[in-house]
């Protein structure tokens, strides 16, 4: 078996990308190069690695087995050049995705630790919502995800990094900002605005609603946290967000976060990543920084 690194830097832009032009160019080569080197390597493999859907290529069953043992390959020959240059043991790229709250209050201290102690390390992320965050570890777009929540999914494996709760929120001025306690019947009176459908905010709200309040008034769905912290400040509206979101809001005395005896909201921010992929370095000194800066900022909520 004779096939080589370029054949599988090829297929892997390939499967990262859907498309051989973006590949080719990625890896600046032209596009019958890369054609040509991923058609030799299916030939000499004798399966078919993709199904071609018109411009767009999707990974076949074989091409979902090799895919983690090329990344393997492929991260095992950057060490090896890298090595020989006398770069960092932890060196390369590797690609995260998170969800809003921990990109947004948690990833930039992360990130700069991690430039701090380990230079020649990294970090490429994307923000999604959870199911989103999930869908990419789960099709290899990323290589480690931080989600909000529960995963259930046994292709994925899960680590808690910390916790976290969420808040009902409500402008200073809203009729219910002055109450010491908000029942259950004046939340199902209320007007709700919301994290979308997919988010693990709205995951874990719509769970502690189930069975509780019948229903619910929900005006608007959206994605941006911002927009639901500006909607409720204008008074009309209570949404619910993760503590860390409106924290800063709540001390300035610009949102309240209602007492809500009923209702216990707390939740977990986790690590996910495949649970078929090959011990990567980089994806554990991540892990392992994480932990340590939680442990230091006293952030196990």
């Amino acid at each position: 078996m004779r096939y080589s690194l370029k054949q599988l830097a090829v297929f892997e832009e390939v499967a990262s990308s859907g498309s051989v032009s973006k590949a080719a160019e990625k890896l600046s080569l032209t596009q019958s190069a890369a054609s040509m080197a991923l058609s030799q390597l299916e030939k000499m493999l004798g399966r078919p690695l993709f199904e071609r859907q018109g411009k767009r290529m999707s990974l076949t069953y074989w091409g979902t087995w090799l895919r983690p043992r090329a990344k393997q390959l492929l991260f095992d020959a950057q060490q090896i050049e890298l090595g020989f240059y006398d770069q960092h043991l932890v060196s390369g790229e590797i690609d995260l995705a998170a969800s809003q709250t921990a990109a947004e209050h948690l990833l930039p201290d992360l990130i700069s630790i991690i430039d701090r102690d380990f230079p020649e390390l990294r970090i490429n992320f994307k923000v999604n919502n959870t199911q989103h965050v999930i869908d990419r570890v789960r099709s290899f777009e990323s290589d480690l995800g931080i989600i909000e929540g529960r995963c259930d999914d046994s292709r994925l494996q899960q680590e808690v990094w910390c916790h976290d709760h969420l808040v009902i929120i409500a402008a200073n001025h809203h009729p219910y900002a002055k109450l010491d306690q908000v029942s259950l019947a004046q939340l199902e009176q209320a007007k709700w605005v919301l994290r979308e459908q997919g988010a693990g905010t709205r995951k874990i709200f719509d769970s502690a609603m189930h069975g509780v309040i019948e229903d619910l008034d929900v005006w608007r769905e959206y994605e941006q946290v911002q927009v639901l912290r500006t909607l409720v400040g204008n008074g009309q509206y209570l949404s619910c967000l993760p503590y860390l979101d409106v924290v800063k809001f709540v001390e300035r005395g610009e949102l309240v976060a209602l007492n809500v005896p009923e209702l216990n909201m707390q939740r977990t921010l986790s690590f996910i990543w495949r649970t078929d992929s090959v011990e990567n370095p980089l994806r554990d000194c991540i892990r392992r920084e994480a932990k340590r800066m939680i442990k230091q900022r006293h952030l196990d909520m």
